[in-house]
C-alpha cells in the first residue's frame, strides 16, 4: 500500500462517516495551566502546546501498533489511520529513519504527540534508540514525553558484543541503565525494558532481573515480549521468564514466529502472524488477566505480506479475541 492510497482509503472512509452522524459542535478551547511550561529547547513562538487529558482508567489493556509499521504515511494521519484500523493508541517511534527523528524531537515529537492524541487515541509508550543518560537527544525526548503526559518509554539495546569481560560489560549497562533511569524518573516517565534477542542483553531477562533487583517499579520494569522469550527460552522457558517479569511487568509487546531451517540446514526464527506459530499464547494472556495488567500492547508485525492494512486488521482482531476470552473469564 502506498501512502496516497492508504489516504484515499481514509477519505473515503471518513466521508461515509460524516454523512451517517449528526454534526457536532467544537468543543471549547482548554486553557493550558500557568504551572506548566515547555521544556527546555522548545521553539519559541505563537503556537502553545495543548494539555493532554489523562486517559479514562481501563479495565484491559490499550492494543497499540509500533508507528515504524506506518513509515509510509505522515505522520499528521498516523493517528486516523490506526483510529480507523481500529487500535486503542500507537506505540509512537522515536528512533533513526523513524517519523520523528531523535534530532528533531524538539520540533517533531509533541506535535506527533498530538497528532495521535488528537483524534481520541492513546500514546502510552514511546520506543527510543536512546541507552545512555548523557544522550543529549535522551533527555530532549524525555523531557517532551513527561511534559506530555506519556507514561512509559522503552530505551534501546544494549549489546553484550565482543566484550573480553562479561561481568564488567554487565556493570557497564547496569551503569547506563539505571542513569537512564534516573533521568526518566525526573521527567515522570518511567522505563520499561525490552527482551530482544540473541546478542541483547536481557533477551533472557536473569542479566537484567539481577541488575534491577533493589530498583523501585515505580520507575523501571519490562516491556515483555513472549515471541522473543519463546525464541530464547521455549515454550516452558517462556512461561518461566514471564513469571519472572511479572512483578515488574510495565508493557507489552506482542510477535510470533516459527522454525524454519536455512539454507545452511541451520535452524532460523521466521516472523508469522499471530496465532500460527511457537508462542503458546492462551496461558500468557491468562497470566495478563489474573493480574488485570492494563498498561499497553505493542503489535508488531515482522512478517512478509502483500496487504500491510489486513494484516495489522488480523493481528489486532486476534488481540482482542485473546484479551476478550482472559479477562472476561479471569
Amino acid at each position: 500500500m502506498t501512502r496516497r492510497e492508504i489516504l484515499a482509503g481514509m477519505a473515503a472512509a471518513g466521508a461515509v462517516a460524516a454523512q451517517q452522524q449528526p454534526p457536532q459542535s467544537a468543543p471549547p478551547a482548554q486553557a493550558v495551566p500557568s504551572a506548566q511550561q515547555p521544556p527546555p529547547g522548545m521553539p519559541d513562538g505563537p503556537r502553545v502546546p495543548r494539555p493532554r487529558t489523562p486517559p479514562k482508567p481501563r479495565t484491559t489493556p490499550a492494543v497499540c501498533l509500533y508507528s515504524q509499521h506506518l513509515i509510509k504515511v505522515e505522520y499528521e494521519a498516523v493517528g486516523m489511520v490506526l483510529r480507523d484500523l481500529g487500535f486503542d493508541g500507537c506505540d509512537l517511534a522515536v528512533v533513526p529513519g523513524s517519523h520523528i527523528a531523535p534530532a528533531q524531537a524538539s520540533s517533531d515529537l509533541m506535535r506527533g504527540i498530538e497528532a495521535i492524541s488528537g483524534v481520541g487515541l492513546e500514546v502510552p509508550i514511546i520506543s527510543t534508540s536512546v541507552t545512555s543518560g548523557n544522550d543529549p537527544n535522551g533527555r530532549q525526548i524525555l523531557s517532551i514525553a513527561g511534559f506530555m503526559g506519556i507514561p512509559l518509554f522503552r530505551p534501546g539495546n544494549w549489546k553484550y558484543g565482543n566484550a573480553p569481560d562479561l561481568e564488567a560489560r554487565l556493570t557497564e549497562v547496569q551503569r547506563e541503565m539505571l542513569g537512564l533511569a534516573s533521568v526518566g524518573r525526573a521527567y515522570n516517565v518511567a522505563m520499561a525494558v525490552h527482551n530482544s534477542s540473541g546478542d541483547s542483553v536481557g533477551a533472557g531477562l536473569w542479566d537484567v532481573s539481577g541488575m534491577l533487583r533493589t530498583v523501585d517499579p515505580r520507575w523501571v520494569g519490562y516491556d515483555f515480549d513472549p515471541g522473543f522469550a519463546t525464541e530464547t527460552a521455549g515454550v516452558s522457558g517462556a512461561g518461566v521468564l514471564m513469571r519472572l517479569a511479572m512483578p515488574k511487568l510495565k508493557a507489552v509487546t506482542v510477535r510470533d514466529f516459527t522454525w524454519n531451517k536455512d539454507a545452511g540446514g541451520g535452524w532460523k526464527a521466521a516472523p508469522c502472524p499471530l496465532g500460527e506459530g511457537m508462542v503458546d499464547w492462551r496461558p500468557f494472556f491468562a497470566a495478563l488477566a489474573r493480574v488485570r495488567f492494563v498498561g499497553p500492547i505493542t503489535i508488531e508485525v515482522r512478517y512478509e505480506t502483500k496487504d500491510e492494512l489486513n494484516a495489522f486488521r488480523r493481528d489486532l482482531e486476534f488481540v482482542r479475541k485473546q484479551v476478550a476470552a482472559a479477562y472476561g473469564t479471569a
